[in-house]
């Protein structure tokens, strides 16, 4: 049984509304030529922050009580999370204290501390970053706003999922499949409850790093798995959650999402074709579902397809790279 329903979404939407920006669905005849079906990409890279955190972030603040915001709060976060959670923050004149990697691309750390948060860095091959946060929340008293299994989070980010069927319907476009990027899966069980509640034929996939698929192998055998390395993949939107969380794993096996995985060359490749053909700036991990659509994952032949592009928070050197094929 899936722990979030529509109609939790749906109030997640009208209490964001006016608060984060509707992206749109965009659409290339050449990027559709170039992945074999009529391919429409979900922009969150134009999303505030940059990525599609702010929606569960922002939903999760103005949720809280006076007393809670108060006490400030506190998050784990590979960067966008912790970024998006920081502008939340500032809005309402909340304290936050972000866990991120010491490995993290220097432009999320940077946004991040420019959003007002304290920032704490940690080891991310060596130390446990949810220790970390749960020291933090019983010293000082903070909330913990987690970056995907939690149901104000997975309601805020599934306003994405809302979205995308209101904007096909308005082109007379029925999406045979969605395909999302994730890690603890926040966005893609959120994205997943709306789409299908809404359109029910539609089938949902997940998309990760090789190398850290946990999601799509706990889809597979119907438990949670872990990755069995938390480092070694540029999609470092992607890898930090080491075993899917319990509540969006339960949504999405609800909603029979399956699991796909692309390699970091092939985030790259996507990167590419998302600036050619759309003028988009792409992150590695936010590239990823339309890596798995342009190097045919599935056979999609002639389907219409939504990819969720999901964050676009790069660092300079590694996009040029990316879109030049040459290392700087």
């Amino acid at each position: 049984m899936s722990p979030i329903t529509l109609s939790d979404i749906q109030a997640a939407a009208a209490r964001l509304d006016g608060h984060i920006v509707r992206t749109p669905l965009l659409e290339s005849a050449a990027l559709s030529a170039a992945a074999g079906c009529r391919l429409l990409v979900k922009a969150e890279v134009l999303q505030r922050t940059g990525a599609f955190k702010i929606r569960g972030a922002l939903n999760k603040m103005m949720s809280l009580s006076p007393e809670a915001r108060e006490r400030g709060v506190v998050a784990s976060s590979s960067g966008n999370h912790g970024n998006a959670l920081a502008a939340a923050a500032k809005m309402f004149g909340v304290a936050a204290t972000i866990v991120m990697p010491a490995d993290a691309p220097a432009m999320k750390i940077d946004n991040t501390r420019r959003n007002g948060a304290e920032i704490v860095l940690y080891d991310r091959a060596r130390e446990d970053r949810f220790a970390i946060v749960e020291k933090l929340s019983h010293e000082k008293g903070l909330t913990n706003v987690p970056p995907y299994d939690d149901v104000d989070v997975m309601s805020g980010q599934g306003t994405i999922g809302i979205e995308i069927i209101d904007q096909c319907d308005a082109i007379g476009a029925k999406p045979d499949a969605v395909l999302i990027p994730s890690s603890g899966g926040g966005l893609s069980s959120g994205t997943t409850v709306a789409v299908k509640a809404r359109s029910s034929a539609t089938q949902c996939y997940t998309v990760e790093p090789d190398g850290f698929d946990r999601m799509a192998r706990s889809l597979e055998s119907g438990e949670r798995e872990k990755n069995s390395r938390n480092a070694g993949s540029i999609q470092d939107a992607l890898i930090g959650a080491p075993t899917p969380g319990k509540l969006t794993f339960a949504a999405l096996s609800a909603n029979g999402a399956r699991g796909l995985s692309v390699t970091d060359e092939e985030a790259m490749a996507a990167m590419s074709a998302l600036f050619h053909h759309l003028k988009l700036v792409a992150e590695p991990g936010g590239a990823a579902a339309v890596a798995a659509v342009l190097t045919r994952k599935l056979d999609l032949k002639g389907k219409t397809v939504v990819a969720v592009c999901s964050g676009g928070n790069v660092d300079a050197s590694l996009f040029a790279e990316a879109i030049t094929g040459k290392a700087n």
